[in-house]
């Protein structure tokens, strides 16, 4: 038996993971198994074993593919001392709105995450990652709302931590609806009147 490439094997497993993807969004992941995604792909169940250790491990690969719109979030450079720290908050949401928007394949990631895995038994692991990346997040908006109140911008009665709660929720529910149906709204402009009514609202309470 001749020994596959490096560059062969990668593709085989790239090939393994576009197919999950597809597979994962028909089906959803509980309802999908690995041979449903050999058999799609065209290949034994031994190939996807070579490649991967479970279904967990190939889901776990498939997110590590893309950056989600939260993990963007995360990523973005931190304030700088002389920006104002609401408009960037701003520019940083917008920043992860486009990401998504302009980016089939992160859509359909995200949808499969938020609508078609249940977190459950095997998929455990890939619960905690999420949670943790929530936290991760949470923790960014909220040292730029902290920034924000420090700096005048926002009242000194404001709680940084519900103010980030409530942003994360905004963006993460548009993105929620969005993924199930993009004809319901456009993305960008609906972000971009949500984020900037919910950010003058804190601006201006008394």
């Amino acid at each position: 038996m001749v020994r596959k490439t490096k560059e062969e094997a990668q593709e085989t497993r790239n090939l393994i993971l576009d197919t999950a993807e597809a597979v994962f969004s028909e089906k959803g992941v509980s309802r999908t198994t690995l041979n449903d995604i050999a058999k799609a792909a065209e290949l034994t169940r031994g190939a996807i074993y070579w490649h991967f250790r479970n279904k967990a491990d190939l889901f776990d690969a498939m997110l590590q593919r893309v950056i989600l719109p939260m993990d963007e979030f995360i990523a973005t450079p931190g304030l700088h001392p002389e920006q104002q720290p609401l408009a960037y908050l701003r520019v940083r949401s917008m920043h992860v709105v486009r990401t998504l928007a302009e980016n089939p394949q992160i859509q359909r990631v995200f949808d499969i995450v938020m609508h078609k895995t249940e977190m459950v038994d095997d998929m455990l692991p890939i619960r905690d990652m999420h949670l943790e990346t929530i936290q991760g997040c949470l923790q960014t908006i909220e040292t730029d709302f902290q920034a924000a109140i420090d700096k005048g911008e926002l009242p000194a009665s404001t709680n940084a931590r519900q103010a980030a709660i409530g942003l994360h929720s905004l963006i993460d529910g548009l993105f929620a609806n969005y993924v199930l149906s993009p004809e319901l709204f456009n993305l960008i402009e609906q972000a971009e009147f949500t984020i900037d009514n919910y950010l003058n609202g804190l601006a201006n309470r008394k």
